[in-house]
């Protein structure tokens, strides 16, 4: 039950205001004057104070150093704008003039609560979501992950457009929150897409928005998520897999900081700064044709490259211990370390999938084990020879996302269960199956 202060001198008008907000379900407390509400609470400790302007010895507006996080509303017989403007300056989050009516103190009392709610929710949520995935204290100290964090502190600052390499897996949008944290534009939006995940006849749409009526089923308009991003960053991840025509429009709003919504007349100024990520070799899809060079080249400005887990050395086993820790506070186990066989079982195994698929392997050992000691039978990890990555003349860097499953199915599914084969792919088995029937690659007959 939200509790609320109410400073009033007139005697008719506290008990009012008070019953009114009792009614209403509010825990209330009031007091005539400045003095007495200091002396007797904590303004700090209410969740909103509602305070006359013109009181018995100090004004009402002095309250609001004593009230700290805690919201103030002023009201006052002497309504003005100059008033109205000073009490915002010094401030309160509203100014209501007397006389009003209780729909209009309730509105503005219930708006104010909402507001202060949902600031605390969303710093909540960036606290827990720090803790998860921390950005300004990544984990690595290896000579490749200090690299990184070098290239992060030097462009962070500025507006510079930031192209992330690496192997799936291997916290590419870790490095994209972390740029977007450490720059000025951290607390403006920081907008995420996987260019894989949404269908080539929707990405256009979903991008750049559209108006009403602009194809089948765009019932109304619809901001994109360009828009969505604007005076904040967007992350466009798996940048290789973005179809030719929504390239040429990134383009346009790269070098004009224009977007057009599919169907409108008209463009609409945006102001984003663009952090793209992709496993794939853009300058030979330059060659190829399948990348424009004019976007190629609007977009390699700063490269960050993510190294494989594989050659991060004895960071693996921090992150081991890092992800262990946090799959036990999810899923609210003990705590668990591992057996000195389990460390030389994560030290011979070459991590295809990277931080992702080690993260998956830790959630799965906490939910099976029995106790606080993780053995690498838990584990569950292929011999060292069956997770050995194939030799260089098989690697095809430059396959789609679907191309590499394809094929990464194809080589392993007679020598891997269904259950070797998701992990291997950091994704879930319902998911690997859904693409099987999607790639029409049905399981083989044992």
């Amino acid at each position: 039950m939200p509790s609320i202060l109410i400073i009033e001198d007139e005697e008719i008008i506290r008990n009012s205001i008070r019953r009114l907000l009792d009614r209403n379900g509010y825990d209330t407390a009031a007091c005539p004057s400045l003095e007495s509400a200091i002396e007797k609470y904590r303004p700090s400790d209410f969740d909103l104070i509602l305070s006359d302007l013109r009181l018995p010895g100090a004004p009402g507006i002095d309250i609001i150093p004593h009230a700290g996080e805690t919201p103030v509303i002023i009201i006052t017989s002497y309504a003005s704008v100059p008033s109205a403007v000073d009490a915002m300056k010094r401030g309160a989050v509203d100014y209501i003039a007397k006389p009003f009516d209780h729909d209009e103190l309730l509105h503005a009392v219930n708006r104010v609560l909402e507001e202060a709610r949902l600031r605390r929710q969303n710093a909540a949520l960036k606290a827990d979501l720090g803790r998860s995935y921390p950005t300004g204290a990544m984990i690595g100290k290896s000579p490749a992950m200090q690299q990184v964090f070098n290239m992060i502190r030097k462009v962070a600052p500025t507006d510079t457009t930031v192209l992330i390499l690496g192997e799936s897996g291997t916290g590419k949008e870790l490095v994209a929150r972390a740029v977007h944290e450490q720059s000025r534009r951290a607390n403006g939006p920081l907008v995420a897409v996987n260019c894989a995940a949404i269908p080539q006849g929707l990405i256009e749409a979903e991008l750049f928005g559209h108006e009403r009526g602009a194809f089948t089923g765009a019932v109304g308009a619809r901001p994109g998520l360009i828009e969505a991003a604007d005076g904040g960053t967007l992350f466009l991840d798996e940048l290789g897999e973005l179809p030719l025509p929504a390239q040429a429009q990134l383009l346009r709003v790269l070098q004009e900081g224009e977007i057009r919504r599919i169907g409108a007349s008209t463009s609409r100024k945006v102001n984003i700064r663009l952090v793209a990520a992709t496993h794939r070799d853009l300058a030979k899809m330059v060659k190829e044709g399948k990348f424009r060079e004019d976007l190629y080249f609007r977009i390699h400005v700063m490269e960050i490259r993510m190294p494989p887990l594989r050659e991060r050395g004895d960071d693996l086993i921090e992150l081991a211990h890092y992800a262990l820790e946090k799959a036990c506070r999810r899923l609210h186990r003990p705590p668990m370390r591992l057996s000195e066989d389990a460390l030389a079982a994560l030290r011979a195994y070459s991590w295809p999938g990277n931080v992702r698929e080690l993260e998956n392997v830790m959630e799965r050992a906490a939910i099976l084990n029995d106790g606080d000691v993780v053995t690498a039978e838990l584990l569950g990890l292929p011999s060292a020879e069956a997770s050995r990555p194939p030799a260089p003349e098989t690697t095809t860097p430059d396959l789609s996302l679907e191309e590499y499953f394809r094929e990464f199915v194809l080589q392993h599914q007679d020598k891997l269960t269904e259950t070797e084969l998701a992990r291997r792919l950091g994704i879930s088995r319902k998911t690997l199956w859904e693409r099987r029937q999607r790639l029409n690659l049905p399981r083989p007959s044992r």
